[in-house]
């Protein structure tokens, strides 16, 4: 799926969620999570495949479901320490809805990808350049920039959240 897709994919359940149970629009934060939420498997992996050649396709490692499930508990167990369990969730329903996205065809058939599974089984072949690379692969260049950036300013925002928590434990 293209990232567009994957954005309206995550966020229109996300919004009739929200929408059904509060009468109300999604915060700008729920939308701005939910969108994190709805690249972030195609923002860690195909710069790592694609740029650095660090891993065997742009569907593995944030796509499987090894590495999913602690990370998935890592944003929950965070979102409820810190109070932000609408956060939580609309961060983590994006990140799965990502992976149900990339694998539907095959879930419907009632068997699991092995892209799901990796590294416990062997990724899909997939050409070594991906098929939106462009002109001597500015794309893969441009995409891993984006991700660079939003990672980027996505893991500051981690870093000044925790830096805010533990000094409002410390000072209780």
């Amino acid at each position: 799926m293209f990232p567009h897709e994957h954005l309206l994919v995550a966020l229109l359940p996300v919004v009739a969620y929200v929408a059904v149970r509060d009468r109300a629009l999604p915060s700008v934060a729920v939308v701005g999570v939910t969108a994190v939420g709805s690249q972030f498997p195609d923002l860690v992996d195909k710069p790592l495949a694609h740029q650095f050649g660090l891993l065997p396709s742009g569907r593995v490692f944030t796509h499987s479901l090894p590495i999913a499930v602690p990370i998935v508990i890592a944003v929950l167990l965070y979102a409820w320490r810190t109070d932000r369990i609408r956060l939580g969730g609309a961060f983590v329903s994006a990140y799965l809805l990502h992976l149900v996205g990339d694998t539907y065809t095959v879930l419907v058939t009632g068997r699991i990808p092995s892209d799901l599974l990796w590294p416990f089984a062997t990724a899909r072949p997939r050409p070594r350049v991906p098929f939106w690379a462009g002109v001597n692969g500015i794309n893969v260049r441009l995409w891993t920039a984006f991700s660079a950036i939003v990672l980027g300013v996505t893991g500051v925002a981690l870093l000044r959240d925790l830096w805010i928590q533990l000094g409002s434990s410390w000072r209780s």
